[in-house]
Formats: C-alpha cells, structure tokens, sequence
C-alpha cells in the first residue's frame, strides 16, 4: 500500500474516531483558535479558498496539505469535502509522516 492510500485511510479512521473537522468555515475557525492540528485542501478547490486556508495556516503555524484531490478527500470522509482540519495531535503526526 502506497503513503497516499495509507493517508486516506487514516482519514477515514480519524473521521470515524471524530477527529475530523470539514468544511471551510469551521476549519478556518479551528485554524484560529490553534485547535487544528493538520489541514488539507483539495489541490483542485478553488484559487482563492485554497489561498484562504493556506495563508491562514502559515500564519497560525499549522501544517497544510494539499496533495489530495476533491474526489479522494470525497472518498476518504464518505462525503464531499474539499476543506479538512484534523483534530488530534496522534492523527496528525501519523499523516505527517506520509506527506
């Protein structure tokens, strides 16, 4: 299994667990309060939510990925998201480690 699945996979776990925020509004406003641990944005969301969130990442100094496409984001959550924040420090350091 190559680091890309293993990464969706752990989304879908953490998803499961509930340690998933979505949806640009409530991720942005995880981002400000410094609760999100790790950030992804689809790579084809729009330019300027894809600015949004990675400028508000580097700001509040939180990873942000955005390897992943609309559609394996989709896959991996069971519903369409492009905006993903994810919640617990464990989750984030093994997702980290396969960026």
């Amino acid at each position: 299994m190559n680091h890309k699945q293993r990464l969706l996979n752990l989304l879908g776990l953490a998803q499961r667990a509930g340690k998933i925020v979505s949806g640009e509004e409530l991720v942005t406003k995880e981002i400000q309060l410094s609760k999100a641990q790790l950030v992804f944005v689809a790579c084809d969301t729009g330019k300027n939510t894809l600015k949004k969130i990675k400028d508000k990442s580097t700001y509040y100094q939180i990873p942000c990925c955005d390897l992943l496409s609309t559609m394996e984001l989709t896959n991996a959550l069971g519903k369409p998201r492009k905006v993903v924040a994810v919640m617990d420090a464990g989750f984030a350091k093994k997702m980290g480690e396969l960026i």
